[in-house]
């Protein structure tokens, strides 16, 4: 998930609303490939933006915690993140405490859920989770929580969180662990919202989304600080801080609440430009990245930039035509099926300072981390940066071994190729874990420039860019 901020007087941008713009006429929420353009954003406290992401209560509803204890009573100390304070501090990374205003106690996932996770041992925040799991019915959690509330003011938090997840449930089911269905997410919760007032109601009313969630890999957060636009059609234009309050919407019952998260956006924001990506924990063949590097300037760096003493970053959108990968996302994302949202989006309060405006393609991204980035392309299909610039090693049926086990060679978690994809499964739980590449939005075709590229050539850029 994620959060917002602001200060001083542009806070009461939230207390009335703004005015509206007229209806945006057909094409206008597009974007060109190319280029994108920076937008100023606000300065925020990064060491303040922390303590809120991790401890702020930006999702207000959720589970009371003794009955989360009854369903989790022991917490894994791997999962425990130092800076955590209060009632925070003892619980999972990805959960957060609040005390409603009923006096109840309830926890609520938080941002972490989707932009944290393991590697090399450590636990990394800002690390795209590859292991996220919402192949599950989320009324399944509502159903076996329910069965331990106890007390009207328990049963009346219960409640509200138990609407707010029979709204979304059917659209944020995916069909594999490991992708991310933020996307259809924001859209299903503006379906059920007023866009002036916030006002949530149970019948929709706009057409909620498709029920399939198009395939989506979590990206890294340390990217945020060079890129210009968010997402992988750069959808997200404007104020960053304020298009990731849509992540609030799950709770926030009016323009108020949405004001008091804004309180402290812009601080969230520049927490997540500022940090900075694991290192490389292996091993590096220094004299290698050097032949790596000036090969990844000549055949790599107009689209994703140069490093070291002379940085850059061009922040292009690459045509779909050019760069072959599935292209359902960015299709769908730009076909007017989702003009309704796009248009939610310019009539709420959000009006002005924000954009809903992809483009036809896909941004390519900085490189900075990227050996914890795996799985790659943006629907997560290619297990390892060997197989990105090798096409021929790319598996069309294949799963990630379990336990999870890091390949430092091919910079990617290790998979076990299989024969056929999900079809075949023997199980509903071994068909999540089945990356088939014969889907509708999982093809791992495209970016397939460095098949041009020698051997050697190949295992020279694949060692430079350890060190990014």
């Amino acid at each position: 998930m994620a959060a917002l901020v602001l200060a001083g007087g542009v806070a009461l941008w939230f207390l009335w609303p703004a005015p509206q713009p007229p209806a945006p006429q057909a094409g206008q929420n597009r974007s060109d490939t190319g280029p994108v353009a920076a937008a100023e954003q606000r300065p925020g406290d990064p060491q303040a933006g922390r303590d809120a992401l991790l401890n702020a209560p930006y999702v207000s509803c959720g589970i009371p915690r003794e009955v989360w204890t009854r369903l989790a009573p022991d917490t894994d100390p791997d999962n425990l993140l130092p800076g955590r304070t209060g009632r925070n501090a003892d619980l999972p990374y990805f959960l957060t405490s609040h005390v409603t205003e009923t006096g109840v106690e309830v926890v609520a996932n938080n941002c972490l859920t989707c932009h944290a996770g393991h590697i090399s041992g450590e636990l990394v925040v800002g690390l795209g989770n590859p292991f996220v799991d919402f192949t599950q019915d989320a009324r399944d959690l509502v159903t076996q929580s329910g069965r331990f509330v106890r007390g009207a003011d328990h049963v009346a938090a219960w409640q509200h969180w138990a609407d707010r997840i029979e709204g979304i449930a059917p659209y944020i089911r995916t069909d594999t662990v490991g992708m991310n269905p933020a996307t259809n997410l924001s859209w299903a919760l503006m379906a059920h919202r007023d866009p002036a007032t916030m006002e949530w109601s149970p019948d929709p009313l706009l057409d909620p989304p498709p029920e399939t969630p198009v395939p989506l890999r979590t990206p890294p957060w340390w990217w945020m600080g060079k890129k210009n636009a968010m997402f992988y059609t750069t959808i997200g234009r404007g104020d960053h801080a304020r298009y990731m309050l849509f992540a609030s919407l799950l709770c926030a019952d009016s323009v108020e609440e949405l004001h008091e998260i804004d309180a402290y956006a812009a601080d969230i924001r520049a927490f997540l430009e500022s940090i900075e990506p694991p290192a490389f924990p292996w091993e590096v063949d220094t004299a290698l990245a050097a032949e790596g590097e000036a090969l990844f300037n000549t055949n790599c760096a107009s689209c994703h930039g140069t490093y070291g003493d002379d940085p850059g970053y061009p922040n292009r959108v690459i045509a779909l035509d050019r760069i072959g990968t599935d292209p359902m996302y960015a299709q769908t994302m730009t076909d007017g099926s989702l003009d309704r949202f796009y248009d939610w989006v310019d009539r709420s309060s959000h009006g002005g300072t924000v954009r809903a405006a992809p483009a036809e393609g896909y941004i390519a991204p900085p490189l900075d981390g990227i050996w914890a980035a795996a799985p790659f392309l943006h629907n997560g299909s290619v297990p390892s940066l060997e197989a990105l610039l090798n096409p021929r090693l790319r598996p069309r049926y294949w799963m990630h071994a379990d336990p999870p086990d890091y390949d430092p060679e091919a910079m990617g978690w290790r998979f076990e190729e299989l024969d056929a994809g999900k079809d075949a499964a023997p199980d509903r739980a071994t068909q999540a874990r089945i990356h088939d590449t014969t889907r509708p939005g999982y093809a791992n075709t495209g970016h397939g420039y460095g098949e041009a590229l020698s051997a050697d050539a190949r295992r020279a850029i694949l060692e430079y860019l350890k060190t990014l």
